[in-house]
């Protein structure tokens, strides 16, 4: 029986490492097709928990038909397997029907939400309900039934999430850089189809049958359970569906609130974000594992829970505490590990511990009940964290941070432990000594209330030192966006990052990415900036009486660009400019415009997300939505040599008459070889707007122009050589750390080209 369960446990882990391999990728997919906007990314989320949900409801009807749990559980991870193998064609049949409900949506964010939610569950559904199944339908297993159930679903719970922990790790720090997206599936899907395997193999060597009752089993089980009812105090049922629901929303809304808080301490890396969610994980399933080894003995689970969710609520504010302050005096915390760890790690510790323990409250109470009805109990309760868990996402993304702020939004769902835990010494015969431990607690969290740091505040000190002070901020659902300033200059920082200034230099660059590819054009008509930034590029671009299509992805950047008018032109107030609020790869994809000219504000493509708008794909979506005779410009900047030519191998793949500019630093891409004529920039400069706009960037005649010129598509093919590309399957640049780690620096001494080979 130990042999049989402890491989049991070794088959869940497993099935936990595929759980997120997939969902990872799954998220990363589908962004392709929706976007990287917050509405859009949630609505992937709750398209994937929906079916976890449906699943974990349907778990116990399965088992009433099919009573095998161990070959219930085979088949679904076969399934799994073979569904996600079927991603790309789901993917493919997702973003048609995307394509053609789109248009309907109009600009109402309402119905594109449910369009997106639509096409998500077309992807997703038939996994992700396969998945929500296998936690209720091995809880009815005869390995895990018994007097220690409520140890032993911690134990799967425990192991499932320690899974999901690798998984995590696996993926996001080295499968997607190092075989890519495709052959990850294939990672996943042979563990599945494997695990389903053993399963199978497991049931047959000794079937798995789940038709006798709780109390026919044996007659220590049910002297076992007389004795824990002697000691558990059970609420009223529908006070712990409220705390597992609760319990979800909380964990999935703090969990957005710690991931905002934590940029403002490090770099919004791909990397970082993977720390985040496998210290999120790791935490549950050490509090997993620990309860797993509590629930064998005998005590008031309803009292213990109480003081769980205390304890939580208390740690949360703690560790914020203790993060702003070890940080700011300098301690190790600024680490990715470190800063997760402190943040994190203590409060999902509690969150691991809780939920098994709530479940055994609530599933090991009752007797004469088949191990059927169990699982669908244990499904239903699963059920009711997983749409707590939708919601908390919502909330937290959509509600919170934008209405409260990270500071109190943490303080405000911290307090929600303490609600959860009043709510369950309302039903507890001992109500009145633990109405007093929750009256001590509730003081106390004032009192720790008070001390959490702002953690704008307690990061920017140290990240970016004293010279500027914070005169406007704004936590947008999509990013918080802040400005500061001194005597000397105005910055623009994007969840906790530098993206613009208004010193001239930097003025200089940002106005030439818009300039550049104006002056190349000989009439352009229509042009669109993908990113608005500080506004300097598309202002540039608004001073040659042009059409101009801005596409932002955070509405707090716009209201931030006011504060730049005085070097973008008050870009948002010129007639001949539209600003949409919308992610750039989804705007080409779908808009159907055409434009003769695309430029682009500076993306850093190490940043979680930015791998989208550097790929082979993206380039392909760039030149398609241009005009015939059109231009493209992409910035690459002075980057390490293997990261540099990435970029521009991958440019040259799209546009292989490309030029470069600007001492190497922009790349222009044209649909045909790229010829300048000295008499545009002269005629362009008989248009006082535009003269005094170019004037502004120094380039007074045509010399100048040639002198930016740094080498043609001949000379960028012979520097860059044969090699890989940035692709949508493997985004190398964003997952960087897969690259050789002795990069050589860059040196373009060689890369030079005659500026006569493209003159009319």
């Amino acid at each position: 029986m130990r042999v049989r369960l402890a491989i049991l446990l070794l088959l869940f882990f497993c099935s936990g490492i595929c759980g997120l391999t997939f969902q990872v990728l799954w998220l990363r997919l589908l962004a392709l097709v929706f976007g990287v906007t917050a509405y859009a990314a949630s609505t992937v989320l709750a398209a994937f928990m929906t079916g976890l949900a449906v699943g974990s409801v349907l778990a116990g009807r399965v088992l009433a038909r099919f009573p095998r749990p161990l070959r219930v559980f085979g088949v679904a991870e076969i399934l799994i397997g073979f569904s996600a193998l079927a991603t790309p064609l789901a993917l493919d049949a997702a973003a048609a029907l995307y394509q053609r409900l789109y248009p309907a949506s109009g600009e109402s964010l309402a119905l594109l939400t449910a369009v997106r939610l639509i096409t998500g569950l077309v992807v997703l559904l038939v996994p992700t309900i396969l998945m929500g199944m296998t936690l209720p339908v091995l809880s009815a297993s005869t390995l895990v039934q018994g007097s220690t159930l409520g140890s032993r679903i911690g134990a799967l719970y425990a192991v499932n999430t320690a899974g999901a922990v690798t998984g995590a790790l696996v993926t996001g720090f080295h499968l997607i850089g190092s075989i890519g997206i495709q052959r990850s599936f294939l990672f996943g899907a042979a563990i599945n189809v494997m695990v389903g395997v053993a399963a199978l193999a497991l049931d047959r060597a000794a079937p798995d049958i789940a038709a006798d009752t709780v109390e026919s089993r044996a007659p220590i089980e049910a002297k076992a359970a007389a004795s824990a009812s002697s000691r558990t105090r059970l609420p009223n049922a529908g006070a712990i569906g409220v705390v597992i629901a609760f319990s979800g929303l909380v964990a999935l809304a703090l969990e957005i609130l710690w991931f905002r808080m934590l940029v403002q301490y490090l770099a919004a890396t791909t990397y970082a974000f993977t720390t985040m969610l496998v210290t999120v994980l790791a935490g549950i399933a050490i509090g997993g594992a620990v309860a797993s080894r509590l629930l064998r003995r005998d005590r008031d689970w309803t009292a213990v829970l109480v003081f769980i969710q205390l304890a939580t609520a208390l740690t949360v504010l703690g560790s914020a505490i203790f993060l702003g302050w070890s940080y700011e005096a300098g301690w190790r915390t600024s680490g990715e590990w470190q800063a997760s760890a402190v943040a994190i790690l203590p409060a999902t510790i509690l969150m691991g511990l809780s939920f098994p323990i709530a479940l055994h409250v609530a599933a090991g109470s009752r007797s004469h009940e088949t191990a059927a009805a169990v699982a669908r109990r244990i499904g239903r309760l699963y059920s009711l964290n997983v749409v707590g868990a939708i919601f908390g996402s919502l909330l937290g993304g959509f509600v919170l941070l934008p209405l409260l702020g990270t500071r109190r939004a943490l303080i405000v769902m911290a307090a929600v432990y303490g609600a959860s835990a009043l709510a369950l010494v309302a039903g507890h015969p001992r109500k009145g000594k633990l109405f007093v431990t929750v009256g001590a607690a509730a003081v106390a969290f004032g009192f720790v209330a008070a001390e959490v740091p702002d953690p704008f505040a307690a990061a920017y000190k140290r990240r970016h030192g004293l010279d500027m002070r914070e005169f406007w901020r704004e936590e947008g659902v999509q990013t918080a966006v802040s400005v500061h300033a001194s005597e000397f200059r105005r910055s623009l920082f994007l969840d906790g990052l530098h993206q613009a200034n208004d010193t001239p230099e930097m003025v200089r660059l940002h106005r030439l990415i818009g300039h550049l590819p104006m002056i190349l054009h000989p009439a352009p008509d229509d042009a669109l900036v993908i990113g608005l930034g500080g506004g300097a590029t598309p202002g540039a671009v608004s001073q040659h009486r042009t059409r101009v299509q801005v596409v932002e992805l955070s509405d707090s950047v716009r209201k931030a660009a006011a504060f730049f008018a005085h070097v973008n032109y008050d870009v948002l107030n010129q007639p001949n400019v539209r600003l949409r609020v919308d992610d750039g790869r989804n705007f080409l994809m779908l808009s159907g415009e055409k434009f003769d000219v695309i430029t682009a504000d500076i993306i850093q493509p190490t940043h979680a997300g930015a791998g989208n708008l550097y790929s082979r794909e993206y380039f392909a979506l760039v030149r398609n939505a241009l005009k015939d005779g059109g231009i493209a410009l992409q910035w690459i900047g002075h980057r390490p040599a293997s990261q540099y030519k990435l970029i521009m191998r991958t440019f040259l793949d799209v546009f292989p008459h490309a030029t470069l500019w600007f001492d190497g630093n922009l790349m222009l891409g044209s649909t045909h070889p790229l010829t300048v004529d000295p008499a545009t920039l002269a005629s362009k400069r008989s248009v006082p707007l535009t003269a005094s706009a170019l004037d502004d960037i120094g380039l007074p005649a045509f010399d100048t122009l040639a002198g930016w010129y740094t080498a043609g598509p001949g000379e960028m093919r012979a520097y860059v050589g044969s090699g890989p590309i940035l692709t949508d399957d493997r985004p190398l640049l964003e997952y960087h750390r897969s690259l050789p780690a002795d990069d050589e620096p860059l040196d373009i001494a060689s890369l030079r080209g005659d500026v006569r080979s493209i003159l009319k």
